[in-house]
């Protein structure tokens, strides 16, 4: 007589808006973590944050459960009662793992059962961001101090995130492990542009148009004078939303802004193309636009914060503000645009710590070691 197999482990995946990808890096991360799950032996359910509908649903995508929860009401209130409703769901399903990314609505997890094993992906120091008022950081502070408190595994995306959560944790149970990307494409160069641009005529820049993430600041610092070539700025720019406008003003001729496009073909082919990459994100942990800038094999500039120069490393060259931002640019010149050597920089830097493999592998060893209640591994990145 055969022997029975042996059950399958299961994991619920929390506080992304779902799969397949169509927003931000949480999202494209989970796009490539679950399918990897399945094929690794394991039962995966993504919850999907609808805006429509009241009933919960399910459906399939590459072996991957789907389950579909209506927001019921837009913006934040209504994204965390969608994750309200997903814990909820996710406890009468009893996951052997509840893999929640973000802490935004932490303290849900305290209603999950406690068979299963809660590891929080902490993202970065949220309650800082400047776009949120009192409440709004006085809620965030309080969901990472229950994550910290509670019988949760953590992952930080970077080191500094971890050292910072100790600071508040004075016990271990903290994995680093950042996000990962996938290598160039070999057509990818000679692709048409998706703008209509010229190779290596442009800089980039990805990033929400909120004051943290400096978009003012490198706007204004490119447009001081004549460059040459463009600045592609990608994402949402209404003239009448304060900061947005106050970006659209200051822009010169130079600067293009094609809208927030969210079609990863078209932007790993425009990302591929550019002559550089621009980063000014003060706030958060590994960026996962720089992870994959660094793939495309862009030369970096970026904000000199501890986050980015422990990702991009000797690839990236740093500026402190505008005025060290218009300087950077003035005295680099068009050269930082076919520097071949800064090319191969980005691309060392990629290859030996942001690889798909070792980063997803990595999610699910933490997961294993969760469900069998193990000591967390990998308390640096990358894994000795």
């Amino acid at each position: 007589m055969t022997a029975p197999s042996a059950r399958r482990p299961t994991v619920a995946i929390l506080g992304t808006r779902g799969i397949p990808a169509k927003h931000g890096g949480f999202e494209t991360f989970v796009h490539r973590l679950a399918p990897y799950l399945v094929g690794a032996g394991w039962d995966v359910s993504v919850y999907c944050q609808e805006d429509e509908g009241r009933s919960v649903w399910c459906d399939d995508w590459n072996g991957v459960r789907l389950v579909h929860v209506p927001a019921v009401r837009s913006g934040a209130i209504g994204t965390a009662l969608f994750d309200l409703r997903s814990t909820l769901h996710a406890r009468r399903e009893r996951p052997d793992v509840a893999a929640v990314f973000g802490y935004n609505t932490g303290v849900f997890a305290a209603l999950l059962p406690r068979r299963t094993a809660v590891v929080i992906n902490m993202d970065g120091l949220e309650w800082k961001r400047e776009k949120w008022g009192p409440v709004n950081k006085s809620w965030l502070w309080a969901n990472e101090g229950y994550a910290l408190w509670a019988r949760n595994r953590l992952i930080a995306d970077h080191p500094e995130i971890k050292a910072h959560l100790l600071e508040r944790r004075d016990r271990g149970g903290i994995s680093v492990i950042p996000y990962g990307a996938d290598a160039t494409q070999p057509g990818d160069l000679a692709a048409p542009n998706p703008l209509g641009l010229e190779q290596r005529s442009y800089g980039l820049l990805i990033a929400r148009p909120e004051p943290e993430n400096s978009v003012l600041e490198i706007v204004r610092a490119f447009s001081r004078r004549r460059r040459g070539y463009s600045l592609v700025v990608l994402g949402t720019y209404d003239p009448a939303h304060p900061y947005q406008g106050s970006v659209l003003e200051a822009a010169s001729d130079e600067v293009i802004f094609p809208g927030a496009i969210y079609d990863p073909d078209f932007v790993r082919v425009l990302r591929v193309q550019a002559g550089f990459f621009m980063l000014g994100h003060k706030v958060g942990g590994t960026n996962p636009t720089l992870v994959e800038s660094l793939a495309a094999g862009n030369p970096i500039l970026a904000i000199d914060t501890k986050f980015s120069r422990w990702v991009a490393a000797d690839a990236g060259r740093y500026f402190g503000g505008e005025a060290e931002c218009a300087e950077l640019l003035d005295s680099i010149g068009d050269e930082i645009r076919f520097d071949d050597a800064a090319r191969a920089r980005s691309l060392a830097v990629f290859d030996s710590r942001f690889r798909w493999e070792p980063v997803l592998s990595a999610y699910r060893d933490v997961f294993t070691a969760a469900r069998a209640g193990a000591e967390t591994p990998f308390a640096s990145w990358p894994p000795a």
